[in-house]
């Protein structure tokens, strides 16, 4: 053994060549924390130092290669001042700098995961050899900053200009064929094959058949484009990257700045070039919330893993009703492994759902995510039925009809008789008290809320209800069987609206009271979607559907009288009055046509301006500010309220349920974190300056207290 540290380990092979082996230990995956970058630098020293080794060969003791930078140390250190930052990541490249200098043959085994800093270990080998299932990839501007070490210095001089971008600007994780088409990797082998060829390609650097030196040199050198080439193509790419990103994400279009900016340089001064650009993005409000929102998802995964620990085993599942909800929660389990049984009481529900499932899964075959075989043997795992005959053998039950309290009652007190004690029930209420629906169970702790998002197959948010008597092991299964269908459930206390609609219909209170005073429904959305929300909230009203906002305002409004109802009528009132229900009509606040493809595009219509007349103040010009402080304030404070009152578990939970469930901007990380951003004081500052706005735009006590100690929500 020539080295032998906790992470990183050289051991002499044959003939010279030895092996420069990740292997965290204490850690399922390997990762470039400060112990491991320590750690490396010693394999270097003690590399550089024997005599013995002529070539050298990178591989991985984990079934991942590297899966980046250790994220956990990212809050820590972007609190810093910029030039701190700079000095980390300059720091950093002198250790690969010094791996790279190592004048012998250096080839990596790609044997799974390499992802930003372990993608960037294997661009300062000479060789770069990729299991057939592994994937690579530059992942940075997901987190709001780029490659620090070393990524945007060698990438393109490696691959050239436009493939550089594309890896680094999208952050998109890559298959193999498209490793060796780019030229990110010299060669793509079977996995059990992986060792030996990389044995075999510094055997042939030995013996002089590949001037390893001169691959090597090219990264050390400007690129070799003349100069009006090199400026035409970074030009090009610079305006196609800021489309693509926005103004909200300003990350990758910094990160082509730099490449830009190094592109004539030599490798050391490229990458001083890159340490700043580095410590200028992770200053941003982006960069902190895109961090903390990674962490957050870390956090909330890690709970559900303790809590899906005591789950019942799930070999079969059913859905009741069989609509497009039905249908789509069907197909998501049929789709990733789970075989369901999907009952309504008439065919042609039946074939209704069935029909949903057929078009989503024909959609998968057209665009190549699967094949014809593949479709069949899921369709043939969803089984259609108009009685309980095979009910004895389910695990778990969603029940998905009507919105009504006393049918769901009926039909899950009637499924309850038909079932084996243990099953668990869930209901996808999106409004009906989860203790009110158990009163028709004799065993109410195996029951529970399971709430899906519309539609189903994409929206990656599952509320997990727990009622008055739900057993943890009722919580623990349906939090299990969301995993399974490849959703992130977050379990939620029961309340009226649970937690994303509890805090999603202050937010549109406040649309309500702009109309009344006067703003102009369209500049509410234009503000709003420049403010990052995917539709501004008429429109969003109009997806969701005017007559479901109007019902759930409703349930809202009498859980919460003293915030939550209103003494004005609501623009969304006036709509449904007139029979505008949105998209699902054709007309809402907004008239709909078919574009080419056949999707509804929304068109202004003026007749929505006359409906609104009567209850509205003469139409003005609001400031973006105001807008925004009076949108965002209601639905910040609703989620604070929300922990406050125990419905949701933690701040990292509530943010990434917004974030799941209704395309809160990601790049602002959450209510919860929005509020960090601004900052609790000056937050709560805010909410007097809009207190006469009503009880929706008081602070509560829990924000009222981090205020007056000067704490956040997130440490």
């Amino acid at each position: 053994m020539i080295y032998q540290g906790n992470a990183v380990s050289v051991q002499l092979l044959d003939d010279g060549i030895a092996e420069l082996k990740f292997d965290l230990q204490g850690e399922s995956v390997n990762k470039f924390n400060r112990a491991t970058l320590e750690d490396f630098q010693k394999a270097i020293d003690a590399t550089k130092g024997s005599d013995q080794i002529k070539g050298l060969i990178v591989t991985s003791g984990k079934k991942v290669f590297i899966v980046g930078a250790d994220i956990t140390e990212f809050t820590e250190m972007f609190s810093q001042e910029e030039a701190e930052i700079a000095k980390w990541s300059r720091e950093a490249n002198n250790i690969f700098s010094a791996f790279e200098d190592l004048d012998i043959p250096k080839v990596v085994a790609i044997n799974g995961f390499a992802m930003g800093g372990g993608l960037e270990m294997c661009l300062v080998c000479d060789f770069r050899v990729m299991s057939e299932q592994a994937q690579i990839g530059l992942p940075e501007v997901k987190l709001g900053i780029f490659p620090a070490f070393g990524g945007t210095v060698r990438m393109p001089r490696l691959v050239g200009v436009d493939n550089a971008v594309e890896w680094i600007a999208t952050g998109a994780q890559q298959r193999p064929e498209k490793a060796l088409k780019d030229g990110v990797v010299d060669a793509v082998v079977k996995h059990d094959d992986l060792h030996n060829a990389a044995i075999d390609l510094v055997k042939q650097c030995l013996a002089g058949k590949i001037d390893f030196r001169a691959k090597r040199q090219e990264k050390l050198e400007p690129l070799t484009l003349p100069p009006m080439e090199n400026m035409m193509a970074f030009q090009t790419c610079t305006a196609m990257v800021m489309q693509q990103a926005g103004k909200n994400y300003p990350a990758p279009v910094e990160a082509v700045k730099v490449m830009q900016k190094a592109s004539g340089m030599k490798r050391e001064e490229a990458l001083d070039v890159e340490a700043q650009g580095f410590a200028k993005v992770a200053k941003t409000p982006q960069a902190t919330a895109l961090v903390g929102l990674f962490l957050a998802d870390q956090q909330v995964k890690k709970v559900n893993g303790k809590v899906a620990k005591t789950a019942k085993d799930i070999q079969q599942a059913a859905v009741l009703g069989a609509g497009i909800m039905g249908g789509g929660i069907a197909f998501q389990s049929a789709l990733k492994g789970t075989p369901i049984i999907m009952k309504d009481i008439a065919d042609k529900a039946l074939d209704l759902g069935m029909n949903e499932a057929s078009k989503l899964l024909a959609k998968r075959v057209a665009k190549g995510k699967m094949d014809a075989a593949k479709m069949g043997k899921v369709l043939s795992s969803i089984r259609p039925t108009l009685n309980y005959g095979d009910f004895e053998n389910v695990n778990v039950i969603v029940e998905a009809v009507v919105e009504n309290t006393k049918v769901k009652q009926a039909v899950l007190a009637e499924v309850e008789e038909k079932v084996a004690d243990g099953t668990i029930l869930a209901s996808n209420t999106s409004t009906i008290s989860i203790t009110k629906l158990a009163e028709a169970l004799k065993k109410p702790e195996n029951f529970g809320g399971m709430h899906f998002f519309n539609p189903v197959h994409m929206m990656p948010l599952v509320e997990v209800i727990r009622g008055e008597k739900t057993s943890d092991e009722t919580i623990a299964t349906l939090v299990a069987y969301a995993q399974k269908m490849g959703k992130n459930p977050i379990v939620v206390n029961d309340c009226p609206g649970f937690l994303v609609n509890r805090v999603l219909f202050p937010y549109f209170a406040g649309f309500g009271m702009l109309v009344r005073d006067g703003a102009d429904f369209q500049q509410v959305d234009k503000v709003m979607q420049k403010f990052g929300w995917p539709m501004g909230p008429a429109y969003l009203l109009d997806v969701v559907g005017i007559d479901t906002g109007v019902h759930a305002a409703k349930v809202m409004a009498d859980g919460f009288p003293d915030r939550m109802q209103h003494d004005f009528k609501d623009p969304t009132e006036v709509m449904f009055e007139n029979e505008r229900y949105g998209q699902k009509n054709g007309i809402g606040f907004y008239r709909y046509e078919q574009d080419k493809k056949g999707k509804p595009k929304k068109v202004a219509d003026e007749g929505s301006y006359e409906l609104l007349k009567p209850i509205a103040a003469e139409r003005k010009e609001f400031d973006a500010e105001e807008i925004i402080a009076r949108m965002m304030i209601p639905m910040c404070t609703e989620t604070v309220r929300c922990l406050e009152d125990n419905i949701v578990g933690s701040a990292a939970e509530a943010d990434m349920a917004m974030i799941y469930g209704i395309g809160f901007p990601p790049f602002r990380g959450g209510p919860l974190r929005y509020i960090d951003s601004i900052g609790t004081k000056a937050f709560a500052d805010l909410c007097d300056k809009y207190a006469h706005l009503g009880a929706l735009y008081e602070a509560p006590q829990m924000l009222k207290d981090k205020a007056a100690k000067g704490e956040s929500f997130f440490a």
